[in-house]
């Protein structure tokens, strides 16, 4: 079963998402916050393997909550920032942060599922041509270095490039013609060199560092 933390100022979406991950039989909402500054506490006391957290709130903003959780406690949950605009520079802000994926409120409800289980069972939801242009024109000097200190071999370099396209470890297995095993040690490895959290601060890295080029 997957614990989700529903995170919205406006109950109607709060409403609409539990309807949609209940119909699930392994997703369980376990708990509802209003407001960023109840985030943190809810997280603590449910232990949401999930949380969706609302991009753009009155009081606490999920950028702020988001960094909250995942400096102030252990064993963080993942957490899918939710958002009306994709060229929002606060899902930017969050995806630094360490958010696993966005995801838009318009999605279909099929997408929402998907987009949970992906990012409990540690996949990232990006959309690439989104990402690439909220990542156009910000060029990082840490981001560099620490690519420059990574040392990536070519077949991680390889991989690294098709986790900044949105592929999933299927897709790049599929794509470079090796078994999903090889390539999940080979993300690994690339998270573990750069640092990251996650593939989707390592893919963040890549585009701040000039690794990877916005077309």
């Amino acid at each position: 079963m997957i614990d989700i933390l529903l995170v919205d100022d406006e109950e109607l979406v709060r409403t609409g998402l539990r309807a949609v991950l209940e119909a699930q039989g392994d997703l369980r909402v376990v708990g509802e916050a209003s407001d960023g500054a109840e985030a943190l506490g809810l997280v603590r006391s449910l232990r949401p393997h999930v949380v969706l957290m609302d991009v753009r709130m009155p009081e606490v903003d999920g950028l702020t909550a988001t960094r909250a959780i995942l400096r102030d406690t252990d064993a963080p949950p993942r957490i899918l920032v939710l958002t009306t605009f994709e060229n929002d520079d606060y899902v930017y802000e969050a995806l630094r942060a360490g958010a696993a994926g966005f995801l838009l409120k318009r999605a279909r409800p099929a997408e929402i599922v998907h987009a949970v289980r992906l990012a409990e069972a540690g996949d990232s939801l990006l959309f690439p041509a989104a990402v690439r242009r909220l990542a156009a024109g910000r060029n990082d000097a840490g981001a560099a270095a620490a690519l420059a200190r990574a040392a990536l071999t070519a077949r991680e370099a390889e991989v690294l490039r098709l986790m900044a396209r949105g592929l999933s470890n299927a897709e790049i297995a599929a794509e470079l013609v090796l078994g999903v095993q090889t390539v999940k040690t080979h993300v690994s490895a690339v998270l573990g060199k750069l640092g990251a959290r996650d593939r989707t601060q390592a893919v963040v890295t890549a585009y701040e560092s000039g690794f990877v080029t916005p077309a």
